[in-house]
Order: C-alpha cells, then structure tokens, then sequence
C-alpha cells in the first residue's frame, strides 16, 4: 500500500523540479537549450532587414524570411551584434530579475506588429529604448537568448548588480531546488510512504 503515496509523492516532486529548471533564476546560469543564442539571432539580428519604415518592405521581408506566426518582433541593426551581447556582462547590463538583464544603455530598434498567420503589417515603430535580453551561458560565454518586450520603457536600477556580476550567477536555483527536495522527501520520512 506504501508503494502507491511514494510513487505519486516522487512523480509529484519531478513534475516540479522539471517546471522550476525551466528557467534560470538569475542572469548568466548554464543554459537549457543549446540553440537559444542562434534562435535569438535568427529572430532579432538578421541581415537584410529594410533600412526604411515602408509597409511593403517590411511585409515582404517578414514572408520571405520567416515569422508569420509572431504577432510582435523585434529587429536590431546587425551593428550592434557586439553592444547587444555585452547586455550580459557587468559593463553592458544590470540585474533586472530572474535570467533578465537590462541594458546599461538605450538601443534602437523596429518593432513590427503584423496579423498572426497572415503576414499583415499593423504597425512598423523605431524604438529607443533599453534592452531586456535573458542571458544564459553557452559554450562559457553569457549570451542573449531572449528578447523581453520593454513597454513601460523602464531603466536600470542604479541599485542592481551588474549581470554577470558572480555574486547573481549560479546561486538562486541551485537553493530553490534544495527546498524543493527537502519539501518532497520530508512526507516520505514522516508519515513513512
């Protein structure tokens, strides 16, 4: 009769576990998902992107080059590949919370808002603002590998640490998982199932 409440109480505390490594709990952790660097590139540092605001261009661009299925993207001049990256270092970006970080400095950029799974532009914007990228590290480099949406235009704390500051990485979910374990194997030990 035991073997059932273990068995559920073990799948209950994976499920868990499996749902909080999701996602780093600070800027800079080794990532989960090898591709995110270069998913990040193919959807907001292409070449080719247009040089103007023209509607056409832009819609013709998105059709040619993939993402229909996104409602919002966001493009930054491939220029700035070296400025975006350092977003995940100390001199470039501060904490903003959990794997976030914010940039140090505003960026431009263009916002294209297009009708989901028809390529119909709604709106195409310039941008100054600062950038929240997620940063995690692959291959022992921190990088972007997630574009956060920014619409209250907020700026970094002057109280925050910088981003790959080593008092922010590797601490927060490594702690989270102790309580985690702790929190699944305590009923197993008392009640003894």
């Amino acid at each position: 009769m035991a073997a059932p409440g273990v068995f559920l109480s073990l799948a209950l505390c994976a499920l868990l576990a499996h749902q909080i490594q999701a996602k780093n709990e600070a800027p800079c952790q080794a990532s989960k998902w090898n591709n995110g660097f270069r998913t990040f590139l193919k959807r907001h540092i292409r070449s080719g992107t247009p040089g103007s605001l023209d509607q056409n261009q832009w819609e013709a661009y998105i059709r040619n080059n993939g993402g229909c299925d996104r409602p919002t993207q966001s493009f930054i001049h491939p220029d700035e590949l070296d400025r975006v990256k350092a977003v995940c270092s100390s001199q470039g970006g501060k904490v903003f919370k959990e794997n976030l970080c914010i940039s140090r400095q505003p960026f431009s950029f263009v916002t294209v808002r297009s009708e989901p799974g028809t390529c119909g532009i709604r709106s195409i914007r310039e941008e100054t603002k600062h950038l929240i990228l997620a940063c995690e590290v692959l291959e022992n480099q921190c990088l972007p590998v997630h574009f956060e949406g920014n619409p209250q235009n907020l700026k970094p704390s002057n109280n925050a640490r910088g981003c790959q500051d080593p008092q922010t990485t590797g601490r927060a979910s490594s702690l989270k998982m102790t309580w985690l374990w702790l929190l699944c194997v305590l009923p197993i030990a008392i009640y003894g199932y």
